[in-house]
């Protein structure tokens, strides 16, 4: 080859070795942009094949002839072997063709034998006879141009079963020109220009393949911006997710996101729900074009989002209406409710119209629950939410207030009367409606709202509850909150709110009345009874016990009147008799608060009154209270013997001392019937062992006849009136001798009525005397 020549082709050589090594960075960046793929792996390294095999023939080319020179001539022909082989894999990658093993293997055979020959044999490469430079042999150009065929047999074949892209035509095309090159070697006869071509083949390869370079690596610059803008748009739905309420308008601009970052006007979208109140959202091409791995993704992300925020604001709504929504009946609930009817009623003061409230509570609920259990319970409460809805109209508002009560608020209500019905219409439309069940009754309060009032939903509820309260108390059913129960409710207020004030000032005491003894007529015990001085006058328990029993305050009064007795007991010693009301005698820790207020010791001094209701309603820790209290030497007193629940079966089982005729069997005294009930009651106290003390007496006749029945003990106002100091008075006057009282009984009689010193004058005109006992 001439000198000039050789330069310009090694020059030519290197330049395309640096070009092609320069582009191996680029494809090295696209080969890990693009995730490692196979098509960029093998671009990768054909690209360094062709950079290696150019530097080494212009390296040759300016090589002296020699050992050196016929190294790199070897290199160079492996390097081009290596160009050929790696094109196999290559379109594989690119084409996606038909395996490539069995093509390999034939076209590395056919290198392989190629190298060897080169190295034992003449074949591929021989020297000049009396000269050191080396010329392709016989061999050399039909094996290489075989490998070449096999390597196009598959181009052939993969490109014939695919679409090639106009980057792959091109890449094919300067292939081929390579293969057109490398064939015009052995066909050009000047030694010269062969080896010329024989450094040049590659170039056109070489050029196609940086080409391929450049294009992708504009792909992939133009991936990565496709990628921010995918992003860029996923975090604007996310965002947008946070201030759309509506799942679908966030589909729609999902959708229309998705349309223009991918040029598809045909994207659309689905949402449906799922079970268990999920959702599943599609974002599709309704052309059916293909998406690529990475829009699937872009367009699933988005999708993801429209879903999420589909069972967000599921499960926000659910949420919302358990909040506002009763569980069990699906009412609306307390709180729902104070909404609900505030609107009502503001709405109300515009139209200037009345607005009802019905409150409904189920009679006896707890303790049928307890009984029958929670299933009924709830079965109940559900049968009764579907009655109230079934009574009222669509306009009305019908909800679960509490446990057992339920409320109806009647807009542009009628007259009180109108209310009433619709309150006597619920409470018999339940009974008639549970006929062939056990279904408890409900007491039906009701209230009413009239424009110009002030807009007050808690006072509405308030007046409501109240007037079922008073409902239950008189058994009525149905009550309306009028003006007589508005000054009852608020006398009421007053009367309680003078209790607290009394309880802190210690206005409560004990007054004494005498029990005595019925032939001596002398005082054997006390009974303390509980008087309230208040605004400078004394208020007798039937003014506020009442009130006081209600309000659970009888148990803080009950406490001051034990002190008070001990008291009594201290000052006047004799023993003292104490009430205690069944709520106190209910109360946790009745007995340590009677040890702090009765004090230590004196116990068998005390007599503890209790009534029937607190003994015969099978409360067994109220009668091992009393037991516990017997066994320390207290007395139990059963206070109005008779007119409770009078179980007389089981009189025999109770920690009771001592029975109190009430007050209504010695009224009756007079009467054949009456004695008879008072023999039956002392001949029961016999048999039992009890002792018996007959109160309320107030004439003199009924002393009498007391006496001749047998009564060893005795009080009332003939005897002594309640005070805050002991009676003591003499007279002479005793209860008639049985003859006497025989011939006087059940008549009134007036004695001397002298006005001697001591005498007490008695309603019946009866004056009668009592002595104090001898230790007074």
């Amino acid at each position: 080859m001439d000198g000039t020549v050789a330069m310009w082709a090694a020059a030519l050589q290197f330049l395309a070795a640096g070009l092609v090594g320069g582009f191996c960075v680029l494809e090295w960046v696209w080969w890990r942009g693009e995730l490692r793929v196979a098509g960029a792996a093998w671009t990768l390294a054909w690209s360094g094949i062709l950079a290696l095999g150019f530097a080494a023939s212009g390296t040759l080319l300016l090589a002296p002839v020699g050992v050196v020179a016929t190294s790199l001539l070897f290199a160079s022909a492996q390097l081009s072997a290596g160009v050929v082989i790696v094109a196999l894999p290559a379109t594989k990658a690119y084409t996606s063709g038909p395996p490539v093993r069995w093509y390999v293997v034939v076209a590395g055979a056919v290198l392989t034998l190629r190298a060897a020959l080169w190295l034992g044999t003449d074949l591929v490469v021989r020297d000049l006879p009396g000269s050191m430079q080396a010329v392709p042999g016989p061999l050399d150009g039909p094996l290489l141009l075989l490998a070449v065929a096999v390597v196009i047999t598959y181009v052939a074949v993969a490109a014939g079963s695919v679409r090639v892209s106009g980057i792959a035509l091109l890449l094919l095309a300067s292939a081929a020109l390579s293969v057109v090159t490398l064939v015009g070697v052995y066909l050009v006869a000047p030694q010269s220009q062969a080896s010329l071509l024989t450094a040049l083949w590659p170039l056109p390869l070489g050029i196609g393949l940086e080409l391929l370079a450049l294009h992708r690596l504009r792909e992939t610059q133009r991936a990565a911006r496709r990628e921010h803008l995918m992003r860029d748009a996923t975090a604007r739905i996310s965002n947008a997710a946070w201030f759309l309420t509506d799942p679908e308008a966030l589909l729609v601009r999902a959708r229309d996101e998705s349309r223009v970052l991918l040029g598809d006007p045909s994207i659309e979208g689905s949402l449906r729900p799922l079970p268990r109140h999920r959702f599943v959202t599609e974002l599709y091409s309704g052309a059916g074009r293909s998406v690529t791995t990475r829009e699937r993704v872009f367009l699933m992300d988005l999708a993801l989002v429209v879903s999420a925020v589909a069972e967000r604001q599921e499960l926000a709504s659910r949420l919302g209406r358990a909040a506002a929504t009763d569980a069990l009946t699906h009412l609306p609930n307390r709180h729902a409710l104070d909404e609900q009817l505030r609107s009502v009623i503001e709405q109300a003061d515009v139209e200037r119209t009345r607005v009802g409230l019905v409150h409904c509570d189920v009679d006896g609920f707890k303790k049928a629950n307890d009984r029958n259990g929670h299933a009924w319970g709830d079965a109940v409460l559900v049968q009764v939410a579907d009655h109230l809805r079934s009574v009222v109209d669509s306009e009305c508002i019908v909800a679960r207030v509490g446990g057992d009560e339920f409320v109806i608020v009647v807009p542009r209500a009628g007259t009180d009367q109108s209310l009433v019905e619709l309150g006597r219409r619920i409470r018999d439309g339940l009974a008639a409606r549970g006929a062939d069940q056990a279904t408890p009754a409900i007491s039906v309060g009701v209230a009413a709202w009239t424009p110009g009032a002030i807009i007050d939903p808690d006072a509405l509820m308030t007046n409501a509850d109240t007037a079922t309260r008073e409902a239950k108390r008189t058994n009525a059913g149905v009550t309306l909150f009028d003006r007589a129960l508005r000054i009852r409710v608020l006398t009421d207020a007053r009367l309680l709110e003078s209790l607290e004030c009394g309880i802190g000032l210690g206005e409560f005491a004990s007054h004494f009345q005498p029990i005595v003894d019925a032939q001596t007529l002398e005082v054997v015990e006390l009974e303390a009874l509980a008087r309230w001085t208040h605004g400078g006058r004394t208020l007798l328990p039937g003014e506020w016990l009442a009130r006081a029993e209600q309000s659970g305050l009888i148990v803080p009064i009950g406490r001051a009147l034990l002190a008070s007795s001990r008291a009594g007991l201290d000052r006047f010693a004799l023993p003292v008799a104490v009430n205690i009301a069944a709520r106190q005698l209910a109360e946790p820790d009745f007995l340590e608060h009677l040890e702090q207020s009765w004090g230590d010791g004196a116990w068998n001094q005390l007599t503890v009154e209790v009534t029937e209701s607190a003994l015969f309603d099978d409360r067994l820790d109220a009668r091992a209270k009393l037991a516990e209290l017997r066994s320390r030497g207290v007395r139990i007193s059963l206070d109005d013997f008779g007119t409770g629940y009078s179980s007389l079966s089981r009189l025999a089982l109770l920690p009771v001392d001592v029975l109190k005729i009430d007050q209504s069997f010695v009224r009756e005294i007079g009467t054949d019937r009456g004695v008879a009930v008072l023999r039956a009651i002392l001949a029961l106290a016999e048999a039992h062992g009890l002792d018996v003390i007959a109160e309320g007496v107030e004439r003199a006749s009924e002393l009498t006849a007391l006496v001749e029945l047998g009564v060893t003990r005795v009080q009332g106002n003939l005897l002594g009136r309640p005070s805050a100091s002991l009676p003591v008075r003499y007279s002479q006057v005793r209860p008639q001798a049985p003859d006497a009282a025989r011939r006087t009984h059940g008549a009134s009689r007036t004695t001397s009525g002298s006005g001697e010193p001591g005498g007490a004058r008695t309603g019946s005109n009866e004056t009668v005397a009592v002595r104090p006992a001898a230790s007074v």
